[in-house]
């Protein structure tokens, strides 16, 4: 064989190469791979043998094509063999890549082929000829047409069968570590083929994962995608032409989620390994996650657990979020934040592109979070939480999320509306205890999104109709709130909703009863009789959440009018019900006459024929109302019939709405129908003379006139108490109303004023008598009852009192002004309806409900409150400080501050606006206009402080610092005038020394929120404890009062909850860091902890005061050592997996916690347990968790001594506090007397003695 190598070789290195062609011609086959086998066994000359061959073998000729192939067919299982030295298996394949392109496509295709069937079989030994794989099937790929079967392919197609089949050779025996390595190349590959190649080779990958490596397999297909949508968002963003189509990367994502749930079916390992990678974080959350957990959500067995962990996922992302708006600290170590909802939202977006499997799991999601958190009833079934907030909590923004999912799916997908509308629908039925306002929102912002759709779904929404009369009043007002655009759409729709409320008109129950009335009034409201003016004149449109569908030419006007006349008709007949049924239609009517002015005459006289019900005619009786009808008996029970100050209230208000319209039409036209001005006029001068009678005779009357004097009973346990009460408010009522139509009617004339201070003299009296009365029972606590006075009677009242300097009112204002009590009523009213509009977001009377106008008077009053406060100094009213009772100083500012709480709160978007409209700013910024008014607050705050402490007005500086606290809010923490409030703050808390608590913890409170957007308040922390020590003085020390000790461990508690968050974060992430090397969240959790530890040391040495103080230091310090353990534990975990040396950070701070706190700890014990009532400890079991938590600690950094072979336990002391322990004093003193007697029965009494007072300090 040597002969023939050795020839071979001579000739290919010759020049004649037909000689060498000649030659390997007339050698056999055999002959031809003993010599290869030969020469590759010894190692030599192989490479040059072969390369002999390859040149005599022309691959253009049949013979040569067939000896090229003879040639690969014998190396490769020759190098796979193992016989071979590793560098020679290597020189053969080399060689043989390097010809591979000059084989023949069949060629080709038979040695693909025989690479595919030895994967089959597993005889691809030592894997060495694999490297050639990919370089044939790259060639192969060049091919034109290759036969196949009876037909032909292309090479390329014919490539993707090869692949194909080997993929699915899940018949091939794998170690662990094969299959590792098949899977980890296979998920290489995705990046480099075709998208449309991904779902058959995720599907082939899904059926491998049965033999192992099912989290890789998973993680592997989740990754890509994701990394594909982000690729797809970013490309989105440049305008220039798609790599990927957004609708093909959707559908192959669709696939994909197909195939995996169909593994998951079959392979319940597979399931459990897909939801445990998503249980310990939601970071490893995206879109196409999301969509394959909702996807798997459809297999019974895992539902439970996805809407679980997405729930879980959820809060804990918003918690997270929350988290780190509220801590600079946070921002500043952690860049971005991983919103969940987010991607929940985007899923749906995605969902549109045929993603049915996906859409029915986000309907489930959107209920399952509206359901979960959604408020909750509170006390006696009333809402804990007032819809019109802006989602606050992270459970609000669940919530909130759940209602936007469902009305992006209901807006995309056509299949499920009516199953959404439906749920939607049955919860608002079915849900009467607890409140349904997210649903109420949901449903109407369908109708927004989709009226016509909707109305294809109306028999559900008539059928709700039916249970009308039984649901509770608020989710009915709700309901026909969100159906109003639908009824001017669908006459079907209003005709039935007409037959229910006639039905409820007559219902045994009385929220049915309202719910009628509730019902008609809105109608009223919204179908217009022509001629009625235009809504541009009248100031309540439809609610920006309605739409504005005016589709008035589908009915006639006359059916219009005689439709609402017929729902006055039946309105009436409410007249003759109880007192809460008649209060809605009196606080109705106003709404329904300015938005339907043509049924003026209609309203006006059914209130005139009421009104006269209850007023005395006969001009010389007094008083000029009757009070008897207002009330009735059941039983011992009484109860109010007729709420007569709302009756005169709606009244007065309407008739002066519609003298206003008269005087502007007037002026507008000349010509006008005679015969209803006529008649207009007849019922308006009746109702005025009316009005002017019951005017001066109320002055006239005296209490005694309705049985109220001073020795009337008010005691609410009588009946004649009850019902002097009753008679009480309705009298003070009418008295608010009469000095409101009086002012109006006035217009400034002095005569007329001093009537209304007559008026309110007579009020003020019997409010007086009310208060005074109620003080002296059991429950001294009298609530003021709500004042009748329009929220714009009081902006225009308490403007005109302080800021009116028009020459000709000013004799008249004086009448007014020169009333002290009259002054503090209207503003005590003014900080009423602001307190009102702070908690329901609307105020009783006309346009209460209307927020633009809410809004403006607001605008008004603050303009007002500020004047009046910075104006005029508090000194002007020292008489008031006498009083027990606010100064009006102090009142406005309770306004201001109630106005701007409520302005963040409904408002939070028009704050600017606010502040602006309050006229004394010359700036046009709203940052600067905002700092404006800080310096003005800081001014008046600075001057309280820089008087003498007998002149300090604690609640007004309270009140200051709250303003000035709520201010700070608008302003950006990276702006200057944040880093100037901040200074300012810490030079006033330094420089005050007044003992104030409550000012002190207000004061403190304001520096720390600011300071916590600035940057971390440990530095912050450490300083004040240092103060706080310095203050009360050590433990073994006579201590003083002091007031902010609590604040400061709340602090604390934050500080813990940032550290705290901190490292569970870092444990949940694998560790990527190099062994050693410290990241920055390490070194500030060791730097935060380190600071803590030094300011606890302060605490612990201080005398602080027995009790609540000393209880929740030692609850602190127990979390402290927690956290500490927490911290250890994680190192345990760092050092197991890295091997790596402790940062000295964290050994410095292990040294700090053994060589100062822990000591200190055991002394603050025995202090808390001399110090602190016995019981009071025994129920906390603050010292047993504390000596619990250090010993834990001490036990963990043993396990991280021995893992890290580093000794931390060198820092640790022995610990003393136990539950037997030798006191020296006492012990000093017994051995002292038992010297100076030298008595044996003295020393046993003296041991005695002793004993008990050991066993009561057990604890």
């Amino acid at each position: 064989m040597k002969a023939e190598m050795d020839k071979i070789v001579s000739l290919s290195l010759g020049e004649n190469t037909a000689e060498l062609q000649k030659y390997l011609s007339s050698l056999t086959n055999d002959q031809l791979i003993s010599v290869i086998t030969n020469s590759a066994l010894k190692g030599k000359k192989v490479g040059t043998t072969i390369k002999g061959i390859f040149k005599g073998s022309p691959p253009n000729s049949t013979e040569g094509s067939n000896r090229r192939l003879l040639v690969y067919e014998h190396c490769i299982p020759l190098c796979e063999s193992g016989e071979l030295q590793t560098e020679v298996a290597a020189d053969i394949i080399g060689l043989l890549m390097l010809e591979t392109h000059t084989l023949s496509g069949s060629s080709l295709a038979q040695l693909a082929s025989l690479f595919v069937d030895a994967i089959k079989v597993g005889k691809m030994g030592s894997g060495k000829s694999l490297e050639l794989f990919p370089t044939v099937l790259t060639a192969l790929a060049a091919c034109e047409a290759l036969a196949y079967g009876k037909g032909e392919l292309s090479g390329e197609e014919y490539k993707k069968q090869l692949i194909n089949s080997l993929c699915s050779s899940r018949d091939v025996p794998l170690s662990s570590d094969e299959l590792q390595f098949l899977v980890e190349k296979v998920l290489r590959m995705f990046t480099k083929l075709d998208l449309q190649e991904i779902p058959p080779l995720v599907y082939q990958l899904l059926l491998l994962s049965a033999k192992g490596c099912k989290k890789q397999v998973l993680d592997g297909i989740i990754n890509y995608f994701k990394e594909q949508d982000v690729q797809q968002e970013e490309e989105s963003l440049d305008l220039e032409v798609q790599s990927i189509p957004q609708d093909q990367l959707r559908h192959v994502e669709g696939t994909a989620i197909l195939h995996i749930v169909f593994a998951v079916r079959l392979d319940h390992e597979l399931g459990r390994e897909f939801l445990k990678s998503f249980k310990t974080s939601y970071v490893d959350l995206c879109p196409f996650s999301v969509a394959l957990l909702l996807s798997v959500a459809r297999i019974q067995r895992y539902e439970e657990q996805v809407f679980d962990l997405l729930k879980g996922a959820i809060i804990k992302s918003f918690k997270d979020e929350q988290l780190q708006q509220g801590s600079k600290f946070l921002q500043d170590l952690l860049t971005g934040h991983c919103s969940v909802a987010q991607m929940i939202l985007d899923t749906v977006k995605n969902s549109v592109f045929g993603w049915d499997h996906v859409t029915q799991g986000l309907v489930q999601l959107g209920f399952f979070l509206l359901d979960t958190f959604g408020p909750k009833p509170g006390p006696f079934g009333k809402s804990t939480e007032g819809s019109a907030t802006v989602a606050r909590t992270p459970t609000q923004q669940a919530c909130k999320l759940g209602g936007q999912v469902l009305l992006q799916s209901f807006k995309m997908h056509e299949p499920i509306r009516g199953e959404i509308l439906e749920q939607v629908l049955n919860r608002l039925v079915t849900k009467t205890a607890s409140p349904v306002n997210h649903y109420l929102d949901l449903f109407s912002d369908i109708v927004v999104s989709a009226p016509m759709i909707l109305l294809e779904s109306s028999s559900k929404v008539t059928e709700t109709f039916d249970h009308m009369s039984y649901l509770p009043l608020a989710t009915v007002q709700g309901l026909l709130k969100a159906v109003q655009p639908l009824l001017k759409i669908s006459m079907s729709l209003k005709d039935a909703l007409i037959l229910v409320l006639r039905k409820a008109m007559f219902s045994s129950q009385l929220d049915g009863r309202k719910s009628a009335v509730t019902g008609f009034l809105l109608l009223l409201k919204n179908f217009k009789v022509l001629g009625s003016l235009a809504s541009s004149q009248c100031s309540q449109a439809i609610s920006s959440s309605q739409i504005q569908v005016d589709v008035h030419s589908r009915y006639n006007s006359a059916a219009n009018e005689a439709f609402c006349l017929e729902i006055l008709s039946s309105l009436r007949r409410c007249l003759g019900q109880q007192a809460d049924v008649r209060l809605m239609l009196y606080e109705g009517f106003y709404d329904v006459l300015r938005r339907n002015s043509q049924l003026a005459s209609s309203i006006m006289q059914t209130l005139f024929s009421q009104l006269r019900r209850y007023y005395e005619p006969e001009q010389d009786l007094l008083p000029p109302v009757k009070l008897e009808p207002c009330i009735t008996a059941h039983g011992d029970q009484i109860y109010l019939q007729e709420p007569l100050a709302h009756l005169v209230s709606c009244t007065v208000h309407c008739l002066m709405w519609l003298q206003n319209m008269r005087q502007s039409a007037q002026r507008n036209a000349d010509n006008s129908d005679e015969e209803d001005e006529e008649e207009e006029e007849g019922y308006q001068s009746d109702l005025q003379a009316i009005l002017e009678s019951m005017t001066r005779r109320m002055i006239k009357s005296e209490l005694e006139d309705f049985e109220l004097d001073k020795s009337a009973e008010f005691s609410l346990g009588s009946s004649v108490g009850v019902k002097n009460n009753i008679y009480a408010v309705l009298v003070m009522g009418v008295y608010e109303v009469l000095m409101e139509y009086n002012f109006v009617k006035a217009n400034y004339s002095k005569s007329c004023f001093e009537e209304l201070i007559e008026l309110f003299s007579r009020y003020h009296k019997l409010s007086e008598i009310l208060k005074e009365k109620s003080g002296k029972g059991r429950v001294p606590s009298h609530k003021t009852p709500r004042s009748l006075l329009s929220m714009g009677f009081t902006s225009t009242l308490v403007t005109v009192l302080f800021r009116d300097t028009t020459q000709s009112r000013e004799e008249a204002l004086s009448v007014l002004r020169s009333n002290g009590e009259f002054v503090r009523y209207t503003v005590s009213v003014v900080v009423q309806k602001i307190q009102q509009l702070e908690e329901t977001g609307h105020t009783d009377g006309p346009d209460g409900q209307s927020t633009d106008r809410t809004f403006r008077f607001l605008c008004d009053m603050t303009s007002v409150l500020m004047w009046r406060y910075t104006n005029i100094p508090s000194v002007v009213e020292e008489a008031g400080k006498k009083e027990k009772r606010s100064s009006l100083s102090q009142l406005c500012l309770e306004g201001l501050l109630r106005i701007f709480t409520t302005c963040q709160q409904r408002y939070p978007d028009k704050m600017a606006q606010l502040l602006s409209a309050m006229g004394d700013a010359e700036q046009d910024n709203g940052t600067e206009i905002n700092y404006f008014y800080i310096r003005q607050f800081q001014r008046a705050l600075f001057t309280q402080l820089t008087g003498a402490e007998e002149d300090f007005n604690s609640k007004e500086a309270q009140l200051l610092v709250s303003i000035l606290s709520v201010l700070s809010r608008q302003l950006k923490p990276s702006s200057q005038q944040f880093v100037q409030m901040i200074t300012w703050t810490v030079k006033i808390c330094k420089e005050t020394s007044f003992e104030d608590a409550a000012f002190s913890k207000g004061l403190l409170s304001l520096l720390f929120n600011l300071h916590v957007l600035y940057k971390s308040p440990v530095s912050l922390l450490l300083e004040l404890c240092q103060d706080i020590h310095s203050q009360l003085g050590d433990i073994d020390q006579v201590h003083k009062n002091n007031c902010y000790q609590l604040l400061v461990l709340s602090q604390v508690d934050r500080v813990l909850d940032e550290v705290d968050w901190l490292i569970a974060r870092k444990k949940s992430q694998t560790a990527t860091q190099t062994a050693g090397q410290q990241d920055a969240v390490e070194k500030a959790v060791t730097v935060q902890l380190g600071t803590l530890l030094t300011a606890l040391n302060e605490l612990v040495q201080t005398a602080l005061l027995p009790g609540t103080c000393t209880i929740t230091l030692l609850r602190e310090l127990s979390r402290t050592y927690t956290i500490l353990t927490t911290l250890v534990k994680y190192y345990i975990q760092v050092c197991t997996s890295q091997h790596g040396a402790l940062p000295t950070r964290f050994e410095k701070l292990v040294k700090l916690s053994g060589t100062h706190l822990t000591p200190q700890c055991y002394s603050f014990i025995t202090y808390a347990q001399r110090c602190v009532l016995a019981k009071l400890l025994r129920e906390t079991k603050a010292i047993p968790n504390l000596i619990f938590s250090i010993e834990q600690y001490e036990k963990y950094l043993i396990t991280l001594t021995k893992k890290s072979k580093v000794n931390l336990m060198q820092y640790m002391k022995l610990s003393t506090s136990r539950d037997f322990r030798i006191n020296a004093a006492t012990l000093d003193a017994a051995l002292q007397e038992q010297d100076a007697s030298q008595e044996t029965t003295e020393s046993q009494d003296t041991e005695e003695t002793q004993e008990p007072k050991q066993k009561k300090r057990k604890q």
